[in-house]
């Protein structure tokens, strides 16, 4: 998430980053359903073609970071992966780094994916099934990634990346704990190439495209990728849908996810627990909430006042579990 200073909408700076590609100028009112989270989205059109602006500033990112998403991304597509396809700029590059009034900011264009999202699909047994087959398919495809340029960072990089957030705030001594708890478990899970690699890490239902009448499948938001254990996909995409479905629903729909998974890679025997998958995920969360939100202004406006206050209540949730016995 960006710093909540980042999050205000600005759509001449979105106008000077699009310029870097080509684009319908008529088409740039469609800036108003603009959304603002780990990066800007500004939708537009090219050729008569949705696509999607997505920037951050410079210092909201790694550089290497976004490259080796771009890299990954190219690697699935080239295997009849279905996920984003980066629009090269007029210059030819997928990652624009652009000088603005504003500060530097990093900018990569992509093609709209087909599709409805899940969250707004009928969840029903063949759906689902698709939806645990995606996930088991790229893991099989990340089980045979190499990258030849960029490398996304690591579980122990994110750890590390933590421990730096957290030295200004000497009141967090639960969540530095639960930092040092959390990295002792994992150094001693076993990591092989068939339960570890290279992850979405965000593999919910917002973020998956199912077009029924073709039965394909598209992914898209690779922002949050890093080498983990495949256990924390499963974990946070069994997360996201028994909280979609009914209760009466969920065991028999968990079944459905794990057979489609199954029929693409094998599901990891070994490797952390689904409780440390999710601690790690509520650590990580909580350690970037706390950043984006530690800067305060008098008289912020309404909704970000709104914001602040669901923020911190995730804070609370997130750490409601720091310290137990894993």
């Amino acid at each position: 998430m960006l710093k909540l200073k980042y999050l205000f909408n600005n759509e001449e700076l979105a106008e000077m980053m699009l310029r870097n590609w080509a684009y319908d100028q008529e088409s740039l009112h469609l800036f108003q359903y603009y959304r603002i989270s780990s990066n800007a989205i500004y939708p537009f059109e090219n050729g008569g073609k949705n696509q999607l602006l997505r920037f951050a500033p410079q210092t909201e990112k790694l550089k290497s970071n976004l490259l080796a998403e771009l890299e990954f991304l190219s690697y699935l597509r080239e295997r009849g992966y279905g996920v984003l396809e980066a629009v090269p700029s007029r210059k030819g590059s997928e990652l624009v780094e652009a000088q603005t009034p504003w500060g530097t900011y990093y900018a990569t264009v992509f093609k709209r994916v087909p599709g409805v999202r899940m969250d707004d699909a009928t969840l029903d047994d063949q759906t689902v099934f698709r939806y645990g087959q995606a996930l088991g398919e790229l893991h099989r495809l990340s089980s045979d990634y190499s990258p030849v340029q960029s490398k996304r960072w690591t579980h122990s990089e994110v750890l590390e990346w933590i421990r730096r957030i957290l030295e200004p705030f000497p009141e967090q001594m639960a969540a530095r704990a639960e930092t040092e708890l959390l990295a002792d478990y994992f150094a001693g899970v076993s990591a092989t190439s068939g339960n570890y690699g290279l992850i979405h890490y965000d593999f919910e239902l917002d973020n998956i495209f199912y077009d029924q009448t073709q039965d394909t499948v598209n992914v898209i938001d690779f922002d949050d990728a890093m080498y983990h254990w495949y256990a924390v996909d499963i974990e946070q995409a069994l997360d996201s849908l028994l909280e979609a479905v009914a209760t009466e629903e969920q065991a028999h729909k968990k079944g459905c996810f794990l057979k489609g998974y199954a029929s693409r890679y094998d599901l990891p025997e070994d490797g952390p627990s689904l409780a440390a998958c999710r601690r790690f995920a509520d650590l990580y969360r909580y350690a970037r909430i706390l950043r984006s939100t530690a800067e305060q202004w008098e008289h912020e406006p309404e909704w970000l006042t709104i914001l602040r206050s669901r923020l911190d209540s995730s804070l609370k949730v997130g750490s409601s579990r720091f310290g137990e016995k894993l």
